[in-house]
């Protein structure tokens, strides 16, 4: 009787041609898939993070968005997923499992990383945080403000040598337009842009300049804080879903990175997989 050769499962796949890493940005709205070939984004996608979603969902949509691409799932060598949504990171690690044979890298404070991290319970810090914290390190040096425009505004700052220091976390603007609709009867749901004037002249315009004249000046009152506590300015770098809206109305935010976390996966998956050789 012929033998069945019995299949290693690993956190990555030696091969002299092949360095693709698939990874995995799991937010509490959105989540967020990329393939990387060594340094380059050959592309992104974003699904709703329903917190239903099982292994063989999350399979078939890489599946489809890597073949409508023309890339090739065999190539990827290495699975890392950031993730601040428990019951997904279940579903992804079984994902990967089964459908790329690989155990992935779930980023943590625990993982070898590129920056110190001086929160009283390092543990405690979110993975896209410190992923954010690793890219725009490795990116621009510092000191450094990372504003991640999500669900949540979180505002993250590293030191000139490469120390997380902390930050601050706030409500997000969806979130806080969200939450005005949910709490106050005749307020209705808003669409998300600018308006003209800081005056509104009805219920839509007055939430939509409320809510984002409001974050912007807290936003930039926020980063005038942390650089008189750092004595020093930093240079602020804008993610998240609302980072492009939010870039083009600030003189503040040097950078505009729509795809940070993602970066920061790659390089701490990169550094473990360096360790490993």
């Amino acid at each position: 009787m012929k033998k069945t050769k019995k299949i290693q499962r690993s956190s990555l796949r030696s091969s002299k041609d092949n360095h693709m890493i698939l990874a995995v940005d799991i937010g509490n709205t959105h989540t967020v898939f990329g393939i990387y070939d060594k340094k380059k984004l050959l592309g992104n996608w974003r699904v709703t993070s329903f917190v239903t979603r099982t292994e063989d969902e999350f399979g078939a949509l890489v599946t489809n968005f890597c073949a409508d691409a023309g890339i090739s799932t065999k190539k990827v060598t290495a699975v890392g997923i950031s993730s601040v949504v428990p019951s997904l990171t279940d579903a992804m690690q079984r994902m990967s499992r089964k459908y790329f044979n690989l155990d992935p890298l779930i980023i943590s404070s625990s993982v070898p990383l590129p920056i110190k991290i001086l929160y009283e319970d390092p543990t405690s810090v979110g993975a896209d945080r410190i992923c954010n914290a690793v890219a725009g390190y490795e990116k621009y040096g510092g000191p450094l403000v990372v504003i991640d425009f999500g669900t949540a505004t979180t505002f993250d700052v590293i030191s000139k040598a490469g120390e997380y220091l902390g930050g601050a976390i706030a409500p997000g603007l969806e979130t806080a337009a969200g939450e005005l609709h949910r709490r106050a009867a005749k307020l209705p749901k808003v669409d998300l842009h600018f308006p003209k004037n800081i005056i509104g002249k009805n219920t839509v315009q007055s939430m939509q300049s409320g809510v984002l004249y409001g974050a912007l000046d807290s936003m930039e009152t926020m980063v005038r804080r942390i650089s008189k506590e750092i004595d020093d300015y930093p240079t602020v770098v804008a993610t998240g879903g609302f980072s492009e809206l939010m870039a083009k109305h600030s003189k503040l935010i040097n950078k505009h990175e729509p795809t940070l976390v993602l970066d920061g996966i790659r390089l701490i998956v990169e550094k473990t997989m360096s360790k490993k050789k």
